[in-house]
């Protein structure tokens, strides 16, 4: 179930995330769906690009039916971020995610994610209907903070240390939580002294994007302490290879790793799931809500 009204209504609910033209309760943990249109992602990549573009029709049913399985929001990424990954040119990924973004919105009434760091991106899909940008570069790319700041569609501010194609490769940190923590809130800042107001940011830690195993269980052990930042917290750990390391476990035998990190991001007060795999974490999500004291 959806979990948002019209920005023009008179209702006022607690916490409320402000996403273009809707409204998002954040008071209520919600299950952001993952539909990729890439060739490469490390989950799902080339599952709906299978001609080299978007299989609209294949999009549409499986959005559908992440509604149907309890999603909020559908977090639609046009190019790869996993570790290693090469860019992809803008046209390309303007090419791959527009005509996504706007068949969803003629079809869907949902809040639409645009994973992407570039501002053209950001723009055209808000003009579509997007209204949230989930950004792995916390808008520190050229034009990103002012395309964001010139609309009223929610951001998600991440950590990453380095960039998706070296990421990986060795990352350090003095005080990995502190250091994590302390980049956010300065994002934070810079969003809000550019006109993002408080009630359209997300932080997220960025669990897997320049972290060792070590890094990313203190990040979740500490995850209770984004909470002061005083925006809500993005989770996304679903399948990630550092399941696979800690349970040696392939990429299909990950699904009860994830959920239980799911429920662990919940009891540490996250309030967006990020997730491939949706029915799985609504319940997760449904039972979490039933027995919280």
């Amino acid at each position: 179930m959806a979990f948002f009204v019209s920005v023009k209504s008179d209702v006022y609910l607690s916490m409320m995330l402000t996403c273009g033209a809707k409204l998002l309760d954040i008071s209520s943990p919600h299950v952001m769906a993952v539909l990729n249109v890439t060739p490469d992602s490390f989950s799902d990549g080339g599952r709906y690009y299978p001609l080299g573009h978007a299989d609209l029709s294949g999009v549409l049913a499986r959005a559908e039916r992440m509604v149907r399985e309890g999603a909020s929001i559908i977090d639609i990424g046009g190019e790869s971020t996993r570790p290693g990954a090469k860019p992809v040119s803008l046209q390309e990924e303007m090419d791959r995610v527009l005509p996504v973004v706007e068949a969803i919105k003629q079809r869907l009434d949902i809040v639409i994610s645009i994973d992407t760091s570039q501002a053209q991106v950001m723009i055209e899909s808000i003009l579509l209907g997007a209204g949230l940008i989930n950004d792995i570069r916390a808008l520190r790319l050229d034009g990103a903070l002012s395309a964001v700041a010139q609309s009223q569609a929610a951001v998600s501010l991440m950590h990453m240390q380095g960039d998706p194609a070296t990421m990986q490769h060795n990352p350090e940190y003095r005080h990995c939580v502190n250091d994590v923590m302390s980049f956010l809130n300065q994002r934070i800042k810079v969003c809000e002294a550019a006109g993002i107001s408080s009630d359209r940011i997300l932080v997220d830690p960025g669990i897997g994007f320049g972290k060792k195993d070590e890094h990313n269980l203190e990040l979740i052990n500490a995850l209770s302490k984004f909470k002061e930042m005083g925006a809500g917290v993005l989770f996304g750990v679903s399948r990630k290879s550092m399941i696979g390391r800690l349970l040696g476990r392939d990429l299909a035998e990950r699904l009860p790793g994830s959920l239980a990190l799911a429920l662990v991001a919940l009891q540490r007060g996250a309030k967006i799931l990020r997730v491939h795999d949706v029915a799985a974490t609504a319940d997760i999500v449904k039972i979490y809500q039933l027995t919280r004291v």
